[in-house]
């Protein structure tokens, strides 16, 4: 008998169901969101594994490559399918594990490319560059509505004399001062890291002859060609 095994991941477990060729429930269980530990549950069932499923998210390119590894047959299908699992009354990982398994039985769905993990460490880099730029301006808008409260206007400043203004706008109120010191601080922490990152960023670029090839058209730079 063919089994199509649906598993519905989640960050500590991992609801398993197996559906057989008539439709019907073989078997249901729920294990650690480890890939060994899914392709030795997996193993030792005793019929054909015809496909396994499991619906794209944060941690299932992890899992998709570590039973690929195993030679397992693995469906990395659209997150959309879990649209079509929105009719069931009761939503529990049991009862989606189940509906997966269901939708590669009968073939509803369609697969997703798995990225290389190159292509994951590129956008793993990409993403904390992106955090800590992110960080900064929200710290940037803070200090000018900290400020802005007491009717000091920073303006229109470059990044390189923000800390500057900042200080000269503060300078004599011992209480902002306070409150802008450690703030300015992390700014230029974060402001050292992200040069670092940038740095990093553009090194990434320079080496990938298709990056190279792209950087040479206008307005391209090193984020968005490797994005």
């Amino acid at each position: 008998m063919k089994l199509f095994i649906g598993l519905d991941v989640s960050l500590a477990k991992t609801a398993i169901c197996l559906v057989g060729e008539q439709g019907n429930i073989v078997k249901e269980a729920e294990i650690a969101c480890e890939p060994e530990a899914l392709v030795c549950w997996i193993r030792e069932q005793q019929s054909t594994i015809a496909a396994i499923g499991l619906e794209a998210c944060p941690l299932s390119q992890w899992l998709h490559r570590g039973l690929t590894e195993a030679d397992l047959d693995v469906v990395l299908m659209e997150a959309q399918a879990r649209g079509a699992l929105k009719a069931m009354p009761i939503k529990t990982d049991r009862r989606i594990a189940e509906g997966i398994a269901r939708l590669l039985h009968l073939g509803w769905f369609r697969t997703v490319h798995c990225k290389s993990v190159s292509s994951q460490e590129v956008r793993a880099v990409l993403g904390a560059r992106k955090a800590v730029q992110q960080s900064m301006i929200a710290l940037e808008m803070s200090l000018r509505g900290v400020l802005r409260n007491f009717g000091l206007k920073v303006g229109a400043i470059s990044r390189g004399r923000f800390d500057l203004r900042i200080r000269e706008l503060a300078l004599g109120n011992p209480m902002l001062e306070a409150a802008t010191e450690p703030m300015l601080r992390a700014r230029a922490s974060l402001r050292h890291e992200l040069a670092g990152l940038e740095r990093h960023v553009r090194n990434l670029a320079q080496y990938d002859p298709v990056c190279r090839r792209l950087m040479s058209m206008p307005r391209i730079g090193a984020v968005v060609a490797l994005t």
